[in-house]
């Protein structure tokens, strides 16, 4: 078939770029393992200024390409979420998912960061503008919560409260703008493994029902970055840091070069640094990246637009 056209008649020409936000968890609450092996979360995202860029261009059959840093650890195959999403969308409407599929990768991949769900809902929006369906927001996120639990907030951006795995979203008022930095560590950590730690540490603990911190929503909501810090937790972060000892040096390090707070991001091994004012911030980089810690310090800001079509 010649022009982008579809089997199913779906003409699809031009290109489509989509800009997806990473994500940081101001709050990760971990319920008990439940029979299915998920956990009930109460998870407040903040989405902030670090992306992820998802091009795509029909082609002959669905392929994924992708550059940027530690490019060559991210999967082309159908196991990434950005194929799962285009798979997923075209199979809702009938189409062949007839698209090439390029990933400019900016966030960190497997820190903790949701990198990979911003690539699934970044090319579900693309694929969907491509393909000139009209899918509606609700729709499209129904879809993103079949991909992963991250996947919603990737799309969505801003702030938000995620309960369930995380992908039933409520979203969140935020009063200004808040200073990160996040220090990139060597490797990767499975999140499921940090799950099973989390459970071998928590066996025989009574792991409250996950709630939401009222102190915490009141300080997003107010802007208020001191009283921010003094509310973020990360119920996976004993988990974390007992498979990863080294980031406890990490967090010690941005905490006295200033940090108003530091800890893991979700499931790590990214750390995350709340910073009083954006020369403060620069400050933390500066002596994370002078203690060898860690192998690359980023800079940012927070909140964060959703994924969004580039003009």
């Amino acid at each position: 078939m010649s022009g982008g056209e579809s089997a199913a008649g779906v003409r699809a020409e031009g290109t489509v770029t989509v800009r997806v936000p990473a994500k940081v968890n101001v709050q990760l609450a971990v319920g008990a393992a439940r029979p299915d092996g998920f956990h009930d979360l109460a998870n407040v995202f903040l989405a902030v200024g670090l992306h992820d860029e998802i091009t795509v261009t029909p082609a002959d059959e669905l392929r994924v390409t992708c550059a940027g840093p530690d490019a060559h650890q991210v999967p082309l195959d159908a196991t990434n979420l950005a194929a799962r999403a285009a798979l997923a969308l075209a199979e809702r409407h009938g189409i062949e998912p007839r698209v090439h599929i390029h990933i400019d990768k900016d966030i960190p991949v497997a820190g903790g960061m949701a990198g990979g769900s911003a690539d699934g809902a970044g090319a579900l929006l693309a694929c969907d503008a491509l393909w000139s369906l009209g899918s509606t927001e609700a729709e499209l996120l129904a879809i993103c919560a079949e991909l992963g639990s991250d996947v919603p907030f990737s799309l969505l951006g801003g702030a938000a409260l995620g309960v369930g795995r995380g992908e039933r979203l409520t979203p969140l008022d935020v009063g200004g703008t808040f200073h990160w930095v996040f220090a990139v560590a060597d490797g990767g950590l499975s999140t499921p493994a940090v799950y099973a730690e989390f459970d071998r540490l928590t066996a025989a603990a009574d792991v409250p029902p996950p709630a939401a911190d009222p102190a915490l929503l009141a300080a997003l909501s107010a802007g208020d970055a001191t009283a921010l810090a003094a509310t973020l937790t990360n119920d996976l972060q004993p988990a974390a840091l007992s498979l990863r000892p080294s980031l406890a040096t990490t967090l010690a390090t941005g905490t006295a070069a200033g940090a108003l707070a530091a800890l893991v991001s979700g499931s790590g091994p990214t750390t995350a640094f709340l910073a009083k004012d954006e020369e403060s911030a620069a400050t933390v980089a500066e002596a994370l990246l002078a203690s060898g810690n860690c192998r690359t310090a980023r800079v940012t800001s927070a909140p964060a637009a959703g994924a969004r079509v580039v003009p």
